[in-house]
């Protein structure tokens, strides 16, 4: 999908027909370089115990992720020591992708339009869980709403956490940007 060179994704596109219009009238915007855009997705998996008792765990989180995001993820690994939890200094504990360009904009349309409509008893996402800076977080208990993944092949269900970062300068800024991708707020 991502290979021909005359694709477009379809945010992408409806970004800047529709959406980039809509925030430069509703926030009157002098320069449309004012207008926010999507920054970055950062895409995380953190094993937990499981990573502690079996390090294959998270080359395991890291196949998944690399399947959902369509790049490769790497792995996250513990920074210090902590005797508590039995964690070594460079144990891996996780996996970590960030997406820009036009795999942020496929990965986002196939988050609202594909993987959310799946996620057992959803009523839409928290509008609370800005930084204060024009960043979202959020995340899924279980990562196999995705469609890459094969339920059949995988040996744990992994929670997910999404981070989009916009260029807004404020949380309404960038909520209405959201809102404009069809981001399903529930508040």
């Amino acid at each position: 999908m991502l290979d021909n060179a005359n694709y477009t994704p379809r945010l992408k596109q409806a970004y800047a027909e529709t959406i980039r219009p809509a925030m430069k009238e509703e926030f009157s915007y002098k320069n449309d370089m004012m207008i926010p855009r999507l920054d970055k997705i950062v895409l995380n998996i953190g094993c937990g115990r499981e990573a502690v008792k079996d390090s294959k765990k998270a080359k395991s989180a890291q196949a998944d992720l690399t399947q959902i995001a369509g790049q490769l993820a790497v792995i996250t690994k513990a920074k210090k020591s902590i005797a508590g939890f039995r964690v070594r200094e460079d144990m891996p504990l996780g996996a970590k992708v960030t997406l820009r360009g036009d795999r942020m904009y496929d990965f986002l349309d196939r988050l609202i339009t594909i993987a959310m409509p799946r996620i057992r008893d959803f009523r839409g996402v928290s509008g609370k869980s800005f930084d204060g800076r024009g960043n979202y977080a959020m995340g899924i208990k279980e990562h196999i709403v995705f469609p890459e993944i094969d339920f059949d092949k995988i040996d744990e269900a992994w929670g997910l956490d999404i981070v989009i970062a916009t260029t807004a300068k404020t949380d309404a800024e960038a909520k209405s940007l959201l809102k404009l991708f069809n981001m399903p707020f529930n508040s």
